[in-house]
């Protein structure tokens, strides 16, 4: 992998650039991946010369462009080993899909039943489920995290109960990196016949994504972390729950027929597509995608991991630093604090030199208050990172720490 991070880089153009005189240093894949140029071009492409809708028309584009945008649907298909197209369900991103499945798979639930999710959620993974259950009159309840960001495997077995109904749970600390027992959560889940959510948002670039093998009822992810396009994801559902919820939204390309009385919906997976896609979002990711599997995810890992130790082993070393998360397993997240300092003053300061990093709660409140928190400061590792990177980081830290303390 070594050998390669240079031709990577070079296909990536924001890194390219300089920031404030400086090259840039991007540790902000976390929040979202840089875009390779063969994305950006497929995309400009679709809008240059293939601009149509798709389904309905009855030209040459409008042909071409329904033929790449279902490509696209096999794409994903094939990267997440799903049983057929049916199952695979266009979506706005993450966020969108969490809403979907909360509010459509969700109306099946009745006052008193539990919904469980972990105390490491995203918002987007916390905040549906909330309403669920104000809505329903529902228990919500918390999957406890252990000091180093691990899941207590105890509360696994205290919280999943016979009453329990969906268990919604990230597959990666999107702040503290931890990969979490997806194996162990989902066997607890079906022994007491609740139905399995997985944000593989973070998960997506950290491990290979196989519905049937991890065993999930749904799955959720976005393209924008995946080196992809914005505005776009994916729901991975079974067939046979997807097809018994209700829809989700009304409009075009989702019904069958209508008539000013009643209406009768399209089959999956367009029962839950409601209006014009986003054509170019699904063709972006398809070749995100293709981007992404050129390289194995073992190699990939592998390169993000030892990139971290090499941070770990730097900031350690600097007095007045805490991490966060220091789980055995997990992805290189790197969350840390310094004392007496503000996490949104090292963020400047870093942002001076050329680095882009994350400052704030990065939408883990609960989790955050859990450790004492109001935020921490975040570098995340990708692909194109290189040990370059992290001497630059670490050392603009100590320089932060100069002008701060």
């Amino acid at each position: 992998m070594d050998n390669s991070i240079a031709q990577i880089r070079e296909q990536f153009p924001a890194l390219k650039q300089k920031i404030r005189e400086r090259n840039l240093v991007y540790l902000d894949s976390a929040a979202t991946s840089l875009k390779p140029q063969v994305v950006i071009d497929r995309i400009s492409k679709f809008y240059s010369l293939e601009t149509a809708n798709v389904h309905r028309g009855a030209h040459f584009l409008a042909d071409a462009a329904t033929g790449e945008f279902e490509k696209a649907r096999e794409t994903v298909r094939q990267f997440i080993n799903a049983d057929s197209i049916e199952e695979v369900i266009f979506t706005r991103g993450t966020t969108d899909g969490i809403n979907l499945v909360a509010a459509s798979y969700g109306s099946f639930l009745n006052e008193g039943d539990e919904i469980v999710i972990t105390e490491l959620e995203h918002h987007s993974n916390t905040v549906a489920w909330q309403l669920l259950a104000e809505r329903k009159k529902c228990v919500l309840k918390y999957i406890e995290v252990l000091p180093s960001g691990e899941i207590d495997l105890n509360s696994v077995n205290q919280q999943i109960t016979a009453k329990t109904k969906i268990v919604a749970f990230s597959g990666c600390s999107n702040i503290l990196g931890t990969l979490t027992p997806i194996e162990t959560i989902v066997k607890k889940a079906k022994q007491v016949g609740a139905v399995t959510l997985l944000d593989a948002a973070q998960y997506v670039t950290q491990k290979k994504v196989d519905v049937k093998a991890l065993g999930v009822d749904f799955l959720v992810f976005s393209s924008h972390k995946l080196f992809g396009p914005f505005g776009f994801g994916v729901l991975y559902g079974r067939k046979d729950l997807l097809n018994a919820m209700p829809v989700y939204q009304s409009g075009g390309s989702m019904i069958s027929t209508v008539d000013y009385q009643h209406t009768t919906f399209n089959h999956l997976p367009f029962k839950f597509e409601a209006g014009t896609p986003h054509i170019e979002g699904a063709i972006g990711t398809a070749t995100a995608i293709d981007f992404f599997n050129q390289y194995k995810i073992e190699n990939i890992f592998e390169h993000e991991q030892k990139l971290m130790n090499l941070a770990l082993t730097e900031l350690k070393q600097i007095e007045d630093i805490k991490i966060f998360g220091t789980a055995q397993n997990k992805a290189a997240i790197i969350s840390f604090v310094m004392k007496g300092v503000h996490h949104s003053d090292i963020g400047q300061i870093l942002d001076q030199q050329g680095i882009a990093v994350r400052v704030g709660h990065h939408c883990t409140q609960p989790l955050l208050k859990k450790f004492d928190l109001t935020g921490t400061v975040r570098a995340s590792i990708s692909i194109y990172n290189n040990e370059d990177d992290i001497h630059q980081f670490v050392e603009a830290v100590k320089k932060a720490k100069r002008m701060l303390l």
